[in-house]
């Protein structure tokens, strides 16, 4: 699945610990269930993504992603509690859990698969390797929850920043000059190198105040101490120090 696909699946919601108790409160069938679908989108992409990893089969991805939103839907996170850690650990128990469970029925197969089917077995939530494998996963969907508010920010305000970012992140051995060229050229705009270096250094700064945005979604009582250790966790503290330091102060 294309990173396009992805986000197309996936819509970008923002999520606040509250939901998650709304989800499984008891209350209007529709309520629970919008709480449900929204909690399910702003999770999904990294938990699939993990999931490709993990198995490393993307049909048994496909399944095991269907199997954590009806495992959610039918309460399995109900005991989410901010004050047992970071939802995201919960979220990454829980779905190595699936894994384990996956390993397990492939094992009951018939034998006919072959012993070079046999799948590797899946490391443990607690160690390094399974650790990594979920930050990475976390830590882009952030990222892509990121480009896409840039992107809705810029058809709000009419502001070139994502476009112009986008096209540098892709292109990153084009030349300034290069860069106003072709950018130019495509929202019909003649650019300077001098306004091209401008719209980069604005863009920059709101993708960070964006991406602060997204990490700040799944932190019970945000603070500066909070926020940092979550960004230096996930490895984007370089990206958002400077936006850290407006919200929060130094």
């Amino acid at each position: 699945m294309s990173a396009n696909e992805l986000n197309d699946r996936l819509s970008r919601i923002s999520t606040l610990w509250t939901l998650i108790f709304e989800a499984h409160q008891e209350g209007p069938a529709e309520a629970v269930g919008l709480a449900q679908r929204r909690l399910i989108e702003r999770y999904g992409g990294a938990v699939y993504g993990y999931l490709r990893g993990a198995v490393r089969e993307e049909e048994a991805a496909d399944d095991l992603f269907q199997e954590f939103a009806l495992r959610f839907l039918r309460g399995d996170f109900r005991n989410a509690n901010p004050e047992r850690g970071r939802f995201r650990d919960f979220v990454k128990t829980a779905v190595f859990h699936l894994i384990i469970d996956h390993h397990k029925r492939r094992k009951q197969q018939p034998a006919h698969m072959g012993a070079g089917h046999e799948p590797a077995a899946a490391p443990g939530p607690d160690s390094p390797e399974s650790e990594q494998m979920f930050l990475s996963a976390w830590r882009d969907e952030l990222m892509n929850l990121t480009w896409l508010a840039l992107e809705r920010f810029e058809r709000e305000s009419g502001q070139p920043y994502h476009t112009m970012l986008r096209h540098r992140s892709d292109n990153p051995l084009l030349s300034s000059g290069e860069l106003a060229d072709q950018v130019g050229n495509r929202l019909g705009k003649q650019y300077s190198i001098d306004a091209v270096r401008q719209v980069l250094h604005r863009a920059r700064e709101k993708f960070a105040q964006l991406l602060l945005n997204e990490v700040e979604q799944s932190i019970e009582r945000v603070s500066r101490d909070r926020v940092e250790q979550e960004l230096i966790d996930l490895g984007l503290l370089t990206y958002c120090r400077r936006a850290l330091d407006l919200r929060f102060g130094r």
